[in-house]
Formats: structure tokens, C-alpha cells, sequence
């Protein structure tokens, strides 16, 4: 058995028997007899001898020609629950990622690492999902992902020391450091089992030893940004129209290669923490958009690589079976690999003058011999003019001459006699042209093989009809598609002479991969250089087309008139810009103002902005500064849906319990309408409540609302401050009414416009005896909480008080002034607090 056998992971996935006993009783949808990756209509998908049972939707048909990776997840039982292990691999790329970590019973980081993942399929034990007793954990990742295919194996398949010899087996010998990270990880070892196993089982072949990248990826080097915050700012995905590129990755994206796609998708949903490793991103940033030579000529080279990654992932794997198919393949995958290759020196060229330590770590990378070793195997064999091309035809041709001459006899007869067959059939479509006096010409498409193509008028035919000989018509407008009966027998023996070419390629070409097996592990440094390198020229390419600026690292939000970068692409004008304020002594915002007068583009923008420079971006400001957020937690409202009912209002309550139950003092909190789904007396209490446990943590706030009786509780809470969104009343030009003229400025205080309910009223056709009456009760009850919250002299003095200390704190930590400048800023301060304390009474100056 596999299991017992250390030595080979090759054996015949039919002896496996991964179906669970247990899971059959009682499922009586189960399906029978399709393969692993098949689709299906129906609710469930197919037993499989590796699997219990799996269950997908329809939609996820269409799914899998984009989503590539699968994951292996595994809870620990008993006292361990909540210990989550996971192993995940891209089909396209051969990098296996363990992960383990402690999650709480809302299960957050893995809802949150899934998505991230967006999984092709998710594998998970026979005993998570036992029907009648599934896991909570089980229930959350089904209810997530729904268009996401689960398949379960027994969980004596979920084995650490498997896992591990696993690892040792395929891990190259670059990332054996792994090892030492996670000999203690038993689960995600356990899912590396599984998981492993499993993708040999379904792809039919199995990874060469010592050829895979694996690495553990705790939780700690990245923030986390939770699944309904990344939908919230539309991160990655428009929430109108998911092809749209109205996002934040669609404003970034400058990238030229899968790989760089790939990577600044990743960053933007799990952006850095250390400070030092995004400082060094951005010293590469300024040194691209300062040297215009470094940068076109990186972009020239990068543009030309191709998905270094899945080169890698096929390279790396071994057929079980040697079909015509792998044969083309590997061939192909061999001049793709040249191509690769000889990128390396124009790489190193445009890299040789760079500054940033970053950019010559990566020159040094690149003069790593075993580029050129690699290079040299490959044209002993292979011919120097063998290059990737455009157009099936040129590919096909650049495949059967891949390889020189004189190194197999046959190979070379093979090749003359394929060469003769293809001028046999230009030559009869030629004189087809002829007899038939019509303009013909040869095509090729890799469907159909070669066929006839013309363009012509029908009315100039023979009866509007080509001639009977032809057959399998078709036309677009007045180009026909066509052949013949000599022409498809041409082709079959074309097919033929292909396949005896490829075979016998395919037999040099894995003699040949055999020998640069042991070199291969530099392609892995190679694909990491280009992609971050593309990721890093895509924010140059960004910010030459809008005013970003470098962000700063301390322990402020400060942002100088800041804008939406999305809302910057869409605009036909620049936005509004405004700035933000935060520290320490001040972290918690309360923002007014009417609907629509740019709460939540504001909001949106704040988080966006943080997020950016904390891939490394510039930033759309004047100056901004930033605190490392290890959480970004958003609860968007929209001011265009103003449906209440019990639905929203429980998804109002499971967003803020779960901000509550994760939130720290290094988060940044974005809430927005809360409160909004239920009465008006229950919605402010609610929000007090939040407010006041929010505040004790210490996070960064900034909590929109409409509740105007919110803002006084800066009179409680020093460290609150209130701003508002300026509207401005223009009376019309055809009456009296007046209207409102949105600023989108946002300005300090709490807003003037209190009763813009009442403002609507008027302009409708209620009666005006109903709204006078409104405005009396409303003025009433204004008074009244204004009187129970009006602030004293002495709480206005604390107040004073503790936002001088505050802002002294502040300078001794992170002051570079000199002691001329310190002393006036200093004096400036002292005038600010004597200007915020009230006028001393009588009694007061006497004593």
C-alpha cells in the first residue's frame, strides 16, 4: 500500500479505497461511476474510489475553468477543537502551503484563508460531515461555499506522519527548512496527506521527488481582512457587476504576467504588517518612478515571460501513462522552459544599475549558474531558433523541429515525411484553386487540422453553391470554411507522422528534463523575482497616472486630502479630497451628515487607503501617514438601500459580534448605519453600547451614523471627536423651496442639518399642520437630551487636559524637529489648550 511504502509515492490509485463506510449509510443521493473532476446537474457529484461523496452546484461548472486550487482542511477533536490545519496546492503551480492556527467558534481565519484561497475544491474527513452530526466548522465552510466542490476521504487518510514523509519526499531541497516549522504541526501535516495524495489520484501522475515548494504560512505576518470587509470595499470583485474592474485590484492592475496578477490579488487581500518588509516595497516603488530607464526596461523584459508558475507545476510532474497528449506537452513545456531561460540575462541587464536593496537582491539571485547550466542541457538537444510562438501552426511547426538534427534517425525521416505531407497539401489546395478558378487558400486551425478557406461573393458561384467535392461548409458573412475527402485523408496521415515525431521527441526531451531535474529549483526563485517585480511595476505604472504619494509608518492616521482611488477611475473629475485624523488620544471618530453626502465613500476610502500602503502602494493624497492595522473590520451601510426588517437587522448583529469577538487595539474599525434595521430608541443603544466597548479597546474607529444623540458622547470620552459632511441650502430658482447642494467636505463638529427627515417632509405633499406639529415635537425632545448632556466648565478642563498630554506623548515619541521649531510648536499647543479650556469663573481666578 501506499501508507506502507516510503520509498515511492507511484502506484495504482485503483488499489485505493477512500470511500467511508460510515458516510454511505443514509445518504441516499449519492451518485455513482463519474471521475473525480467531472460536472454534474445534479446536487451531489460522483463517488469515486478516493472519495465518500461530494456535493456541487451547477454554477460551479463554469467555476473550474478559472479556480485551480484545492484544500485540504482538518479539525483537531476533543479538547483540540478549534486547532484548524490546512494544506492547500494550485494545479497551476507547484507550491504546496501548510497552515495551522487556533480559531475561535465563529471560525473567521479559515472563512477568511478560503476565500483568499478560492478553492476548486475543498477535501475534508468523513467525520466532519457524518450526516446528522457535521461539524460546526463543516456547516460554516458549506454555507460559504456553496459553488465549491467538497469531497470527503476517511479520516485515517488525515495522517501526520504520512504527511510528513510526504514532505520529505517532494520537498526540494531549498525549502527543507519547512521542515523544522512544522514537525509539531500534526494537522496541517495531516491535511498534507490527504491532500497530496489525492491530486496524484486526480491528475493521473505523480510530482518527481524533491521537486515541490512547501511552506508554512502562519497567520501572524499578514492582517486579516474578513470575507464580508473584502466584499464591503470591493476589494477584489465589483458588487453591481463581478466583471467589472471597478475595484481596488482594477485600479492597481498594471501587471503583465499571471504570476504578478496572481500575487497583487493575494497581497491585497492579506496585506503586510512588518513595517520594515513594506518599506523596502517602497524604496523599489520610488526608485521605479524615478529612473524612467530602470522601468521601461524591467516592464520590456517582464512583459515577455510567460506563467512561470504553472511551467514549474507541469514540469515537475511525471504521467503515469505516456499518452500523445503528455507527450505534446512536455515538449511544449520544454520551449516555453528555453524561453524562459534565455529572459534571465535581459533580466540581470535592466537590474544591473538599480540602488534598492530589494531590487539587488534579486540581481544577485539571478546570477545563480544554474540558469545557465539549465540553458546549455537545453541547446546541446534543443535548436538555437526554438521559441515560444503565437498561432497553433507556428507552435505545432516550432514542436516537431523542437529538437536538432542527427541525434535520432528516425526522428529526422519522421520529420521529412511530415514536411512532405504539408507541401502535398498546399500543393493540391493550390491546384483546386485552379480548377475551380476560385481563391482559394490553405488554413489550419487545431481542431480541425488543414482546411480550405476563401473569401468571395456568392453570387459569383456556380448557382450560389461551391462544388460537391467539398464538403463540411461553413460561412460567416462571405468567408467559407471547407474541405474535402482527399484533404481529410491528407490529414489523418499528417496526424500520424505528429504522433510518431512527438513520441520520439518526447523520448529525448524526458532524457533530457531527467538530466536538469537536479537545477530546476532556481526556476522557483526565478518565478517569485518576476512576480513580485511585475507586482512592484504595477504600482510605479499607477501612480504615474494619478497623484499618489508614499505613505509613512507611526503610530497616526493622518491623512492629507485623501481621495477614493475607485471613485477616481469612475469620476469624470477628481474626487473631493479630505483629511483624516487619528492617534492614540483621538481614535475614535463619529461622522455626520445627510444621506448621500459621502459617509460611506469616505469610509471605504479610509480603509482603502490603509490597505494600499500596506501592500507597498502609494497612496491617493498629499501626505499620509499610517499605524499598521493587524484587522481591518468593515460594517458598510448604503445609503441607497433604507429596507429595515428582521433579516438585516440579525446580519447587522452577526457583523458587529464578530468585529466585537476579534478586534484588538492594533484594528482599524469601519462601521457605518448601524442600528438602522430596527426602532429608533433600540438603534442608539445599541450603538452607545458598541461605541463604549470599542473605546475601551483602543482600536481606531470611524463610525458614521445618522443618531445625532451619538455625538455627545465626546463629553464622556476625550479621545472621541466629531466631523460631519458639509451640505450647503439653494433656494430654487423656480420657487421657494430650497435644496440641498451636497460639499462631499467633511468638516470638524457635529452637523447643523438635524432634521433632514423634516426637510423632506416639506417638500412632499404631506399637510403642513402635520409637520409644524413635527418640528414642535421634534424641538422638544432636542431640548430635553441636550439638557441631560450638555457639558460642565470642569469636563471641558479634563477634556483639554488629556488632548495636551496626549499630543505631548506623542511628540516625545516621534518628534524630529529641531529645538527652534519644537519650542514654537510647543508654544502653539499651550495657546491651543488655554483657547479649549472655558473661562475661568470669579471664585476660581481669587483662589
Amino acid at each position: 500500500s501506499y501508507f506502507g511504502d516510503k520509498s515511492s509515492c507511484v502506484e495504482n490509485a485503483s488499489t485505493l479505497n477512500f470511500t467511508s463506510s460510515s458516510s454511505v449509510r443514509g445518504l441516499n443521493s449519492v451518485c455513482v461511476g463519474k471521475t473525480p473532476l467531472s460536472s454534474s446537474r445534479s446536487v451531489c457529484r460522483s463517488r469515486t474510489p478516493l472519495m465518500g461523496y461530494s456535493v456541487t452546484s451547477s454554477s460551479a461548472v463554469s467555476a473550474h475553468s478559472v479556480a485551480s486550487v484545492i484544500v485540504a482542511v482538518v479539525e483537531g477533536r476533543g479538547l483540540a477543537r478549534g486547532e484548524v490545519g490546512m494544506a492547500s496546492i494550485d494545479l497551476k503551480n507547484p507550491e504546496v502551503i501548510l497552515s495551522q492556527f487556533a480559531d475561535n467558534t465563529t471560525y473567521a481565519k479559515v472563512i477568511t484563508k478560503l476565500k483568499i484561497l478560492t478553492p476548486l475544491e475543498i477535501i475534508m474527513s468523513n467525520t466532519a460531515c457524518d450526516v446528522g452530526n457535521a461539524t460546526k466548522l463543516f456547516n460554516l465552510i458549506t454555507e460559504h461555499f456553496k459553488n465549491v466542490t467538497f469531497t470527503t476521504v476517511q479520516r485515517k487518510y488525515f495522517n501526520e506522519t504520512k504527511g510528513l514523509e510526504y514532505i520529505e519526499q517532494l520537498c526540494a531541497s531549498e525549502f527543507s527548512t519547512v521542515f523544522m516549522e512544522v514537525q509539531s504541526k500534526y494537522y496541517c501535516l495531516a491535511a498534507a496527506a490527504a491532500l497530496l495524495k489525492y491530486v496524484e489520484f486526480i491528475q493521473n501522475s505523480v510530482y518527481a521527488p524533491k521537486s515541490l515548494k512547501v511552506r508554512f504560512q502562519g497567520s501572524e505576518k499578514t492582517a486579516m481582512i474578513d470575507s464580508s470587509s473584502a466584499q464591503n470595499l470591493e476589494l477584489v470583485i465589483n458588487n453591481r457587476d463581478s466583471r467589472n474592474g471597478h475595484t481596488l485590484f482594477g485600479v492597481l492592475n498594471y501587471t503583465k504576467t499571471p504570476g504578478g496578477s496572481r500575487r497583487l490579488r493575494s497581497n491585497i487581500l492579506e496585506p503586510l504588517v512588518d513595517a520594515e518588509t513594506i518599506n523596502t516595497r517602497l524604496d523599489c516603488v520610488q526608485e521605479l518612478l524615478q529612473d524612467e530607464e530602470l522601468f521601461f526596461g524591467l516592464q520590456a523584459v517582464i512583459s515577455k515571460f510567460l506563467d512561470t508558475e504553472q511551467l514549474l507545476s507541469v514540469l515537475v510532474q511525471i504521467p503515469k501513462q505516456d499518452t500523445v497528449k503528455a507527450a505534446e506537452s512536455k515538449i511544449t513545456n520544454l520551449i516555453y522552459l528555453k524561453h524562459t531561460l534565455e529572459l534571465v540575462e535581459p533580466l540581470k541587464a535592466a537590474l544591473r544599475s538599480c540602488n534598492t536593496p530589494l531590487l539587488k537582491a534579486y540581481y544577485s539571485s539571478l546570477e545563480d549558474t544554474r540558469f545557465g547550466i539549465i540553458l546549455e542541457k537545453i541547446t546541446t538537444v534543443i535548436n538555437d531558433d526554438t521559441r515560444y510562438t503565437k498561432g497553433c501552426l507556428s507552435m505545432r511547426t516550432q514542436k516537431c523541429y523542437a529538437v536538432k538534427p542527427n541525434i535520432n534517425e528516425f526522428l529526422d525521416i519522421a520529420r521529412r515525411t511530415y514536411t512532405e505531407i504539408v507541401d502535398d497539401i498546399a500543393g493540391m489546395i493550390t491546384q483546386l484553386a485552379e480548377k475551380y478558378n476560385l481563391p482559394m487558400k490553405t488554413s489550419f486551425s487545431s481542431a480541425r487540422g488543414f482546411f480550405i478557406q476563401m473569401n468571395v461573393d456568392c453570387s459569383t458561384l456556380p448557382n450560389g453553391q461551391l462544388p460537391s467535392e467539398f464538403t463540411k461548409i461553413t460561412k460567416m458573412k462571405n468567408t467559407y470554411s471547407f474541405t474535402s475527402a482527399d484533404l481529410i485523408k491528407m490529414n489523418e496521415r499528417c496526424q500520424e507522422s505528429l504522433r510518431e515525431i512527438y513520441h520520439m521527441t518526447y523520448l529525448i526531451v524526458c532524457k533530457l528534463l531527467n538530466e536538469i531535474y537536479e537545477h530546476i529549483h532556481c526556476l522557483y526563485k526565478l518565478s517569485d523575482i518576476v512576480s513580485m517585480l511585475d507586482m512592484l511595476l504595477s504600482f510605479a505604472h499607477a501612480c504615474t497616472l494619478s497623484d499618489y504619494v508614499r505613505p509613512e509608518f507611526t503610530d497616526t492616521l493622518a491623512i492629507k486630502q485623501g481621495w477614493h482611488p475607485i471613485l477616481e477611475k469612475i469620476a469624470m473629475e477628481k474626487p473631493v479630497s479630505n483629511n483624516t485624523y487619528l492617534t492614540e488620544g483621538n481614535n475614535f471618530v463619529i461622522i455626520t451628515g445627510p444621506n448621500m453626502s459621502g459617509k460611506s465613500t469616505y469610509l471605504k476610502q479610509i480603509a482603502l487607503c490603509q490597505i494600499m500602503a500596506q501592500i507597498g502602494s502609494y497612496v491617493p493624497a498629499e501626505y499620509c501617514s499610517f499605524r499598521i492595522a493587524e484587522q481591518i473590520f468593515t460594517r458598510i451601510g448604503m445609503d441607497d438601500d433604507i429596507e429595515t426588517n428582521a433579516s438585516t437587522f440579525m446580519k447587522e448583529m452577526k457583523e458587529i459580534t464578530y468585529i466585537i469577538q476579534n478586534a484588538n487595539d492594533k484594528s482599524l474599525v469601519i462601521i457605518d448605519e448601524l442600528g438602522r434595521g430596527t426602532s429608533a430608541e433600540e438603534g442608539i443603544g445599541i450603538c452607545y453600547a458598541v461605541c463604549e466597548y470599542l473605546l475601551n479597546l483602543k482600536a481606531f474607529t470611524l463610525f458614521a451614523t445618522h443618531f445625532l444623540e451619538l455625538c455627545h458622547i465626546d463629553a464622556l470620552y476625550p479621545n472621541v471627536e466629531n466631523y460631519h459632511f458639509e451640505v450647503q441650502h439653494v433656494r430654487s430658482s423656480a420657487g421657494n423651496k430650497e435644496k440641498i447642494a451636497y460639499t462631499y467636505t467633511l468638516s470638524k463638529g457635529c452637523t447643523e442639518e438635524k432634521n433632514y427627515g423634516l426637510k423632506a417632509a416639506e417638500v412632499s405633499s404631506l399637510p403642513s399642520s402635520v409637520i409644524l406639529d413635527a418640528k414642535e415635537i421634534t424641538d422638544h425632545i432636542a431640548k430635553q437630551i441636550l439638557h441631560r448632556q450638555k457639558s460642565t466648565p470642569e469636563m471641558m478642563k479634563q477634556r483639554a487636559v488629556y488632548h495636551l498630554a496626549m499630543r505631548l506623548v506623542q511628540t516625545a515619541r516621534n518628534s524630529r524637529l529641531d529645538p527652534d521649531s519644537l519650542r514654537i510648536y510647543l508654544k502653539g499647543l499651550k495657546k491651543k489648550y488655554e483657547a479649549s479650556c472655558p473661562a475661568p469663573r470669579q471664585n476660581d481666578e481669587q483662589e
